[in-house]
């Protein structure tokens, strides 16, 4: 695979956007496809605007990519009904230019399976309808991809962190206010292992997937450090920034500061994932692919720094 290949990623928030970034650090021609404008700062970016839940619109989006990379997520509410028209439009459009297809997954369909140990060859146990959903669409790609309609390749991430990453539990409700020294907010049993992916290694990862034939037809699990518990977490941010941090923790699925009471009423049947122990393990691609986490420490230590010229920004 040349630079001169066409790297179309779709999706602009900050998974998309993180490997619009990696696709450019590797010199690689890259276009972003989102529902709205937005502005990158690589003028060597191309962008399109196209609503991805309509094929037709999908497949004059993507004209000419050698890979596609489908990073598109929507508003919680609307997951279960707007995902598989997604689904359905990004498999038609790579089919349609025989363009390599690298999705972005999550562990959702796993369900409560695995506990402490998950990895690719757990059961997808899922019974809640978004775990149930997402694996009905990961069956939809790999079905795809072995009746040779499109090669695909799936990478699954755990609760993201990292620069740019507001909406998660490990997002803007966490490190604006340990900068702040102002108390966090955490979910669930806090004294649980539980994984988080650092979305540059996410984007990394999926990069290398993009690139790289082996990674055809097949889940994997995108780099990942081995879980540690969130409290183990804060106590990490608390050493950095040289000063206690305070948590507030919410035990069920109540709103809370940016989550909502329409964004908890969905999040609701996904809330177990703080209850139970979840260790994602990664060890398969980092075996394959040479490709290993960033240090948690040093992760913590970009996002406080990111976040923090955030902050310094807005005063």
């Amino acid at each position: 695979m040349s630079t001169r290949d066409l790297h179309v990623v779709l999706g602009a928030g900050p998974a998309g956007r993180t490997i619009v970034d990696e696709l450019r650090a590797q010199g690689l021609a890259t276009r972003l496809v989102s529902r709205s404008p937005v502005v990158v700062d690589d003028p060597a970016v191309e962008t399109v605007v196209a609503d991805v839940r309509d094929q037709a619109a999908t497949t004059a989006a993507i004209d000419g990519a050698t890979v596609v990379y489908h990073a598109v997520n929507v508003p919680y509410h609307r997951q279960t009904a707007d995902m598989p028209h997604i689904a359905d439009a990004v498999i038609g459009a790579a089919a349609h230019h025989d363009s390599t297809l690298v999705v972005l997954d999550t562990l959702y369909p796993y369900g409560t399976a695995g506990g402490e140990h998950i990895t690719e060859d757990t059961p997808w146990a899922a019974t809640s309808r978004k775990g149930m959903m997402r694996a009905d669409l990961d069956r939809r790609y790999l079905a795809a991809h072995e009746a040779g309609t499109v090669r695909v390749s799936l990478g699954r991430a755990a609760d993201f962190f990292g620069p740019g990453v507001f909406g998660s539990t490990l997002g803007a409700t966490f490190f604006p206010a340990a900068i702040q020294g102002e108390p966090v907010i955490a979910f669930g049993d806090i004294d649980l292992p539980h994984s988080y992916s650092y979305v540059p290694d996410v984007a990394a990862g999926l990069v290398t997937m993009g690139c790289d034939d082996r990674a055809w037809g097949r889940v994997w699990h995108l780099p990942t450090v081995p879980a540690v518990s969130t409290r183990t977490i804060h106590h990490a941010v608390s050493e950095i920034l040289g000063r206690p941090l305070a948590a507030d923790v919410i035990a069920e699925p109540t709103p809370v500061g940016p989550f909502d009471a329409q964004f908890m009423d969905e999040y609701a049947e996904m809330f177990y994932q703080h209850l139970i122990a979840q260790n994602m393990v990664s060890t398969a691609f980092e075996s394959m692919f040479d490709q290993h986490p960033t240090p948690l420490r040093d992760a913590l230590q970009t996002t406080l720094d990111w976040f923090a010229r955030l902050t310094s920004h807005g005063e």
